[in-house]
């Protein structure tokens, strides 16, 4: 498929935003990429084109049932100036997983990653070089087709923008303070907990204010069913430090299989830690704590890449985690992570694209 590239003009350029202040998601680059589907045609009309509103009919499907899937991912400038994109076709297999769930057609991989390159190209003045500052990319998949009816649509509408960003977080790479609740749930096996789509983001919305209202940055989840074990925070996976075994929840249906999540796994393997893919309730984890075995807790996502976890609040139990201050551990993989993802040291993994 021929990918049309039309650029913007020149005097329609924005003006770019302070590096040092980015924010998350507040400016979008120049440039997009659009593709559209058709039942009877497939994929077709590919373009980069200059950054545009969209029209959607008022009953286009994706308003009314929610047909909607994205993913995220990142480049990043290395300090020889170069553009790196990490791990992006994992992210486009992912959305594929996504699209299949969710009765979508999946997207051409091979056409998808072509554009993006030469979107990141073309936008490459938006990359930032300010440290920690990254150009956060989102494909995007809704369902543009006009009808009212729950069933799959027969039109859809794929993008891709981009937008320079700072720390996910206000914290920076500094801990968080999260609070566990067992009011809501996410998701149970069998629903779309382990696919990248809207809805399961609006509906962690209320849990996430009411944990923000009392002083915390993030919610972690627990299971549906009993509310006991640990499945994921709202924008994370999450790992434990326990007497030297590194834990985290196993993919069992309900969970996001993140691409951040499987690049540590692989990381500390090779560098012999005990690692366990194994359930853990949230009394395992304070209990740990009691004892003096809990030595970290730690996110991880694209956003954030890796984040601290400082404190837990159960139940009005507030958990402070290794006296509230940033994991040897966590520091390590962080270090490690923006190494290859910026280029500054050797990728055995085969995981970063140069653009």
């Amino acid at each position: 498929m021929d990918i049309q590239v039309v650029k913007s003009a020149p005097d329609l350029l924005k003006a770019k935003p302070d590096e040092n202040s980015l924010g998350f998601g507040q400016h979008m680059a120049d440039h997009m990429f659009v593709m559209l589907y058709d039942e009877s045609m497939g994929w077709h009309d590919a373009a980069i084109k200059p950054y545009e509103n969209f029209s959607l009919a008022p009953a286009a499907m994706v308003l009314h049932y929610g047909q909607a899937i994205f993913e995220g991912l990142k480049a990043y400038r290395g300090t020889d100036d170069k553009i790196y994109l990490f791990r992006p076709t994992d992210n486009l297999k992912r959305m594929n997983d996504s699209a299949t769930r969710m009765c979508m057609p999946e997207i051409p991989v091979d056409v998808v990653f072509s554009a993006m390159k030469k979107l990141v190209a073309l936008d490459k003045s938006w990359v930032p070089r300010a440290e920690g500052a990254t150009l956060y990319i989102r494909p995007a998949m809704i369902a543009s087709e006009a009808g009212l009816g729950v069933r799959p649509a027969k039109q859809y509408l794929f993008f891709i923008i981009n937008c320079p960003v700072g720390a996910y977080y206000p914290e920076g790479f500094n801990p968080v303070k999260i609070f566990v609740t067992d009011t809501y749930v996410r998701a149970v096996a069998g629903g779309v907990g382990n696919v990248k789509t809207a809805g399961n983001y609006a509906a962690s919305i209320m849990a996430a204010v009411e944990a923000q209202n009392q002083g915390y940055t993030q919610v972690l989840w627990l299971d549906a069913i009993e509310r006991r074990y640990i499945e994921e925070v709202g924008t994370m996976n999450i790992f434990f430090l326990i007497d030297d075994e590194l834990i985290t929840p196993p993919l069992t249906g309900s969970i996001l299989p993140g691409i951040t999540r499987d690049s540590v796994l692989r990381l500390t393997k090779d560098w012999g830690l005990k690692v366990s893919e194994k359930r853990i309730t949230i009394d395992d984890v304070l209990a740990a704590n009691e004892k003096g075995s809990l030595q970290e807790i730690f996110g991880t996502g694209t956003a954030a890449v890796i984040s601290p976890v400082g404190e837990l609040n159960y139940k009005g139990q507030v958990c402070t985690i290794n006296n509230g201050k940033t994991g040897a551990l966590a520091r390590k993989l962080f270090t490690e992570l923006q190494a290859i993802q910026n280029g500054h040291k050797k990728d055995p993994y085969g995981w970063v694209v140069e653009v």
